[in-house]
């Protein structure tokens, strides 16, 4: 009688397999399916420590399936959007099947968005770009008017954003001016429609602010916001620009190329004009320190007028003529007598020099009797030889002269 053949291995509770047999024949069967494709959502992501690799899950949405991932680090730092949780991705991977806790995962070689993703690596890469470009410079912001003219508004159509900013602008400031663009703020035409509208408001002197207002929206809704073509005429507008875009959580790159950055169109509304109510404030605060200041200094000027009319100049300011008037009068009887008596000795000086003048003059020595004898000519005869007989004499006497005639020579 011929034996039954043995069942195959596996096949029966006789002829079961190890642990380690079934787990290197899974390992072969998954190793042959290689490197794959996969799309998913991640759901989870772990980076640990210096750890070089990052762990997630990969899920399938639709039938709540999941895979674990292995990720390289430098995979994960060198994509243009951080990957995180919620991503929509399609990942390049190596199956792998651990046999000793019999676990299966997949290593990645590469990310790819999709999606979201995908619009957000776009959205970064152009953010790269634009800030290369020196658009984000805070150096290049303009100021905003403190009371602009008008106010250009570039917002949808009938849209709660318009209602926002001109009701919180007017109710800061009643007299403010608008002059709206109503565009579409959604959709292919939105971008270009924004752009225009922009450039139409720009070339209006008049206009000394812009404002883009839109209502919140997903990534897909902002899109058009980020638009190049519309931050390059944001950047090269020569009015301000306020984008007033979504809520304070939204941030298409609008904001970061316009002058300035409203959260909300409500915001906006309140930056572009003045609180009224506060500048009053503001302007009567200002006049009371003023009118303190200005009494203030009057107290103390007041102060050192009273403290300088206590001076003794300024008590009795008479006194100093007083006296200087006394010294000039001492002063002038003092000159008098040194005048008189200068002039007492300048006339006792020519008695004097009368004195010895006359003493010394041939008139007193005509006084004491005695004559002086000229000739003809007048010449003075000083002896008898000097006259010849019968030449006429001059006798000049101390009173009156006599003439005369030589009758004989004399002898001396």
């Amino acid at each position: 009688m011929n034996a039954e053949p043995a069942p195959a291995r596996g096949k029966h509770p006789d002829h079961p397999f190890r642990v380690a047999e079934i787990a290197s024949k899974l390992e072969d069967w998954i190793n042959k399916l290689g490197e794959v494709w996969v799309e998913g959502q991640i759901v989870d992501l772990t980076r640990r420590g210096t750890m070089r690799v990052a762990f997630a899950t990969l899920r399938d949405p639709e039938v709540n399936s999941s895979l674990a991932l292995t990720i390289p680090v430098t995979l994960l730092d060198s994509l243009a959007t951080p990957l995180e949780v919620g991503s929509r991705v399609i990942v390049h991977a190596k199956t792998t099947f651990w046999t000793t806790r019999g676990s299966l995962q997949l290593s990645v070689r590469a990310i790819k968005a999709v999606g979201l993703g995908a619009l957000l690596a776009q959205i970064e890469a152009l953010r790269a770009k634009l800030a290369a470009q020196g658009l984000f410079d805070p150096e290049r912001k303009k100021p905003l008017p403190f009371i602009p003219r008008v106010v250009g508004l570039v917002t949808g159509r009938d849209s709660d954003a318009k209602k926002d900013v001109v009701t919180n602008a007017q109710r800061r400031w009643p007299g403010v001016v608008f002059e709206i663009r109503e565009v579409a703020v959604q959709g292919t035409r939105s971008a270009a429609e924004v752009t225009a509208a922009l450039k139409e408001l720009d070339a209006l002197d008049e206009v000394d602010v812009i404002v883009i207002a839109r209502g919140g929206g997903g990534v897909e809704d902002l899109l058009p916001f980020s638009s190049e073509d519309l931050l390059l005429a944001v950047a090269e507008a020569k009015t301000p620009v306020v984008s007033a875009i979504g809520h304070e959580a939204d941030c298409p790159l609008l904001d970061l190329v316009a002058d300035v950055r409203a959260s909300t169109p409500t915001d906006a509304g309140k930056r572009v004009v003045p609180d009224l109510e506060t500048e009053m404030n503001v302007l009567v605060n200002a006049r009371v320190r003023l009118t303190g200041a200005v009494k203030r200094r009057l107290a103390r000027e007041q102060d050192r007028l009273d403290h300088l009319r206590t001076r003794p100049a300024l008590a009795r300011p008479h006194r100093i003529i007083t006296e200087r008037e006394a010294d000039i009068s001492a002063d002038r009887l003092a000159a008098r007598r040194a005048f008189a008596a200068a002039i007492d000795r300048a006339k006792a000086g020519v008695a004097g020099l009368a004195a010895t003048v006359r003493a010394l003059s041939p008139q007193a020595t005509l006084d004491r009797g005695f004559a002086v004898v000229t000739s003809k000519n007048g010449r003075i005869i000083k002896s008898p030889g000097d006259a010849k007989a019968g030449a006429p004499l001059g006798i000049r006497l101390a009173k009156g002269t006599l003439t005369a005639t030589v009758t004989a020579p004399g002898k001396g």
